[in-house]
């Protein structure tokens, strides 16, 4: 799960009355679907009475009061969370072994984060005998903006020049040697087309690059994406792009999928930006295409290892920029509200459940 979503749990799910959002509105923005069973034929659903939520009492209270069909628990911490578990028949912000061990009634776990990989993997959820949501889409816009802004500062070589603000050193000749570049007209791969992937190429496409992608499932996508290939196809196009930006989820199938070969076969000089997992780069790969040169420079929002230590050798790259895992931070926050409400009342009456993560794909 994102890390960050510990400091965000208090506001995921405040309950304003005169929201500015509404549900449709939201379906309608992003596309997102409920599953295909509803969540009654679940093996342990029964009408639910209590459910355990990740939050502050007073947010727990103004939730409890728009479903008051269900007693919602506050749990502020994950041992809260599991001491309370044993009599929930849903839990809402966490996923642990521990935990879903306790709770041997629920029949759906809400996740707080997009990444599902710490969870997809424990029986019961595999098993399918407890339903798993996440949080699709949910920052995707302003996971978009952040991979966008790593993109700029990386062609424009902020990240040089900010590492010389401390000694407050003025050298104008850095340019030349951060390869300083427009963005207009060059292309921009992006290697995941989900959701985070559309908000990247959205905003590349507004900025006058030309978009590719691959994706998984079809070579399906908006009309700012001017061709989608399928995921055989990524070499290939990653020796077409001067920007790369990596939105892949973590799974089997991706997990380790930038490698040596991948960075073998980028452009030489390209730009790489990842703000998808971690795992999906192998990290000692891309620093030797960093030292090098093939890598021209990377803005990674996500590393493996998380946290990355302060030994590690990217952090001493005068042309990287970290942030520590923190892209979805600053937006959201009225989407997540309005989805675990949304999937409350649907848990409640038995109905499918909205953003149901597939164990087997693992997203």
């Amino acid at each position: 799960m994102r890390a960050g979503f510990l400091a965000l749990s208090c506001l995921l799910i405040s309950v304003a009355a005169n929201a500015e959002l509404s549900f449709d509105e939201l379906v309608a923005e992003t596309g997102i679907l409920t599953g295909t069973t509803p969540v009654r034929e679940a093996p342990r659903w029964q009408p639910p009475t209590r459910v355990v939520l990740r939050g502050t009492e007073e947010t727990v209270r103004e939730l409890a009061a728009a479903v008051p069909a269900l007693e919602v628990i506050a749990a502020p911490t994950l041992a809260a969370a599991i001491d309370a578990a044993a009599g929930a028949d849903a839990i809402v912000g966490y996923c642990s072994a521990e935990l879903v061990a306790a709770a041997k009634r629920a029949s759906w776990i809400q996740l707080f984060s997009a990444g599902a990989e710490n969870c997809v993997a424990l029986k019961p959820v595999a098993g399918g005998d407890i339903v798993l949501t996440n949080m699709q889409k949910m920052s995707a816009p302003v996971i978009g903006e952040h991979a966008m802004a790593m993109v700029l500062s990386l062609s424009r070589g902020l990240t040089r020049f900010a590492k010389l603000m401390p000694s407050g050193t003025w050298d104008r000749s850095v340019a030349g040697s951060a390869n300083v570049m427009p963005v207009v007209d060059r292309t921009l791969l992006v290697v995941g087309l989900g959701g985070i992937g559309r908000e990247v190429a959205k905003r590349a496409h507004a900025l006058g690059m030309r978009v590719v992608a691959t994706r998984n499932s079809s070579r399906e996508g908006p009309d700012y994406v001017d061709y989608v290939g399928l995921s055989d196809e990524l070499h290939e196009l990653a020796a077409t792009a001067d920007v790369i930006v990596n939105a892949l989820p973590l799974t089997p199938a991706t997990e380790g999928l930038l490698d040596e070969a991948f960075f073998a076969a980028v452009k030489p000089g390209a730009l790489y930006v990842s703000v998808g997992r971690g795992k999906t780069t192998v990290s000692s790969a891309l620093v030797a295409a960093l030292e090098s040169g093939q890598i021209g420079g990377a803005g990674l929002d996500v590393t493996d290892p998380e946290p990355l230590p302060g030994d590690h050798p990217l952090w001493q790259f005068d042309n990287v920029l970290i942030t520590p895992h923190m892209s979805g931070y600053g937006g959201g926050t009225e989407r997540h509200r309005l989805l675990i409400r949304e999937n409350l009342e649907r848990f409640a009456r038995g109905d499918a459940l909205y953003n149901v993560v597939e164990p087997t794909r693992g997203y």
